[in-house]
């Protein structure tokens, strides 16, 4: 009784030394070397608004200008007079649409090419193809086919959100260990066992990277869409904000998509460590 004491004693002594050793370590990691590296773009911002004020401004003028929109960013002036809120909310909704329609069908896909090479040599042409055309090539061939703007550009989310998915879901499928399926099959196991219980899970993690890297392209996207087709967005607000020469409102949008793309890749990486028990790892 006496011994187990002790060892509990020298582990909450050990414990306690390493929280007391990481502490400094985790203080400097999270807080102190990004918060120098933040304050490092707003010095390079304010050195460049003070050569040419006439038309940039500093960052504590940005910080006046912007405040009606950081203090009330929901509020409803009329039609076209909306809170960046609103216009954030706006844009979410057409890349979460189209991305989750491309994952519904990239996954299934990419299972495809990953399991049967007919499929492999018949559709990776099409993805070599079509993966290097630029997002807005599509944007005229949608707006054919739409003739309106919100599902053309949910439709340019959805075929630039395919690729990353596809090609790391059929790159997870292939690497698959041989010895694996082998046992599989000596046990008789049925083709769509083998693929829950075996593929599947062998894949998440790549899934995932795919997942992340094509959302991440559909919120770069999104904004250069909303540029060309207006309406409510945080794309058009840049782009009308410019039109004003307004660029402390133009500085809001740039840090407040940049804000948001984090959030948005923070979400899927905490999605796949509770899909897959396992930490995640920097893309």
């Amino acid at each position: 009784m006496i011994f187990q004491l002790n060892l509990a004693a020298i582990a909450a002594v050990a414990t306690q030394a390493a929280w007391k050793t990481a502490k400094p370590i985790l203080l400097r990691d999270v807080v102190i070397l990004p918060a120098l590296g933040f304050l490092g773009i707003i010095l390079l911002w304010w050195v460049i608004a003070l050569a040419n004020h006439k038309l940039m401004p500093t960052p504590p003028e940005a910080l006046v200008a912007n405040l009606d929109y950081i203090l009330n960013p929901f509020y409803q002036r009329g039609p076209g007079n909306l809170g960046i809120g609103w216009l954030l909310i706006a844009s979410l909704r057409r890349v979460l649409i189209g991305f989750l329609l491309g994952a519904v069908v990239a996954i299934p896909l990419g299972f495809l090419i990953g399991m049967s090479r007919p499929a492999m040599l018949a559709l990776n042409p099409i993805i070599q193809i079509f993966k290097p055309v630029s997002p807005l090539a599509w944007l005229p061939i949608a707006l054919a086919i739409f003739n309106l703007a919100d599902p053309s550009a949910i439709f340019v989310i959805f075929i630039t959100s395919l690729w990353p998915t596809i090609i790391n879901t059929a790159l997870g499928v292939a690497s698959v260990p041989k010895d694996y399926l082998d046992v599989a099959r000596v046990l008789e196991m049925p083709r769509w066992r083998r693929i829950t219980k075996i593929i599947w899970p062998a894949s998440l993690p790549y899934i995932f990277t795919g997942l992340r890297i094509s959302l991440g392209i559909a919120w770069l996207v999104i904004v250069a869409v909303e540029m060309l087709t207006g309406g409510i967005g945080i794309g058009f607000f840049v782009w009308d904000e410019w039109s004003r020469l307004n660029l402390s409102s133009v500085f809001l949008a740039v840090f407040i998509i940049g804000l948001t793309g984090l959030i948005l890749d923070f979400a899927v990486g905490k999605l796949q460590e509770f899909v897959t028990h396992r930490p995640t790892t920097a893309k």
